[in-house]
């Protein structure tokens, strides 16, 4: 193990006691879950916790996103998912005043099928002219999706010209292309890198991107609120950078202001 702050964090919690049954639940959304699935084995040896993961969408309107999740009553200690989303539980006092962390930052991408040709999609014209000639261009119902579907696409003029098949998660819309189902895929580069039988086309020009910053926090009524905010100084520790960098994200490792 590596780095001086990583090193300390893992003493202190080593020197905390925990019940060897202790639980933490985490709910996290797609872009960051590559990272996290590689860290989480590391935190769960060092810090002796046992973590029992779920998924959810960080926004839209369907019943399996994590806000849906929490306010139906599904026990959760840490969320990680999209500031976007994480901005609206925090609106909803699901989150604990203060315990939110900024992790990583990703652009949104294009995914083709594995050897497929890949298009220009650098610049807007170039992006423009392969989402209105694909047959089919498949996006998430979450924080990406919503902002191509409601404001790239009305801006570009293009809204009505683009074949668009909204998924309920990142996952369904690669597993299109994959499949053959879809020409394209548009999403967080993260989801694209780590995702069977699909290839990064390219990254979307800046006029038309979303840098998606993914952040973790507690839940609001956590009876498990130390071991939380442990799990996250983890993932926002010098020790995850270099495998947050490996997920095709930017590590941030910082409290917003």
């Amino acid at each position: 193990m590596d780095g001086a702050r990583f090193a300390v964090v893992l003493f202190i919690a080593t020197m905390l006691p925990m019940p060897a049954s202790a639980q933490l639940k985490v709910i996290i959304s797609g872009g960051f879950s590559a990272a996290y699935e590689q860290l989480l084995p590391e935190f769960e040896r060092a810090s002796g916790l046992k973590v029992e993961t779920g998924s959810g969408a960080s926004q839209g309107s369907g019943p399996q996103t994590i806000g849906a999740q929490l306010a139906r009553g599904v026990p959760a200690d840490v969320v990680i998912m999209s500031r976007e989303g994480l901005t609206e539980l925090l609106a909803a006092r699901r989150i604990a005043a203060g315990s939110d962390v900024d992790l990583a930052q990703v652009p949104i991408g294009v995914a083709v099928r594995a050897g497929a040709a890949k298009p220009d999609v650098s610049m807007v014209e170039g992006f423009k002219r392969a989402v209105m000639s694909a047959n089919t261009v498949a996006v998430p119902a979450s924080t990406s999706g919503i902002f191509l579907v409601k404001e790239v696409f009305p801006r570009l003029g293009i809204a009505d010209r683009v074949n668009v098949k909204v998924t309920p998660r990142g996952s369904g819309s690669t597993a299109m292309v994959a499949a053959g189902e879809a020409e394209l895929a548009l999403l967080p580069v993260s989801e694209i890198l780590h995702s069977a039988g699909v290839e990064l086309a390219g990254v979307i020009h800046p006029d038309i991107q979303l840098i998606q910053v993914f952040s973790a926090a507690v839940v609001a009524g956590s009876q498990a609120s130390d071991a939380a905010r442990r799990l996250i100084e983890f993932l926002a520790s010098e020790r995850a950078s270099a495998v947050i960098r490996q997920a095709g994200m930017e590590p941030l490792g910082k409290r917003r202001p």
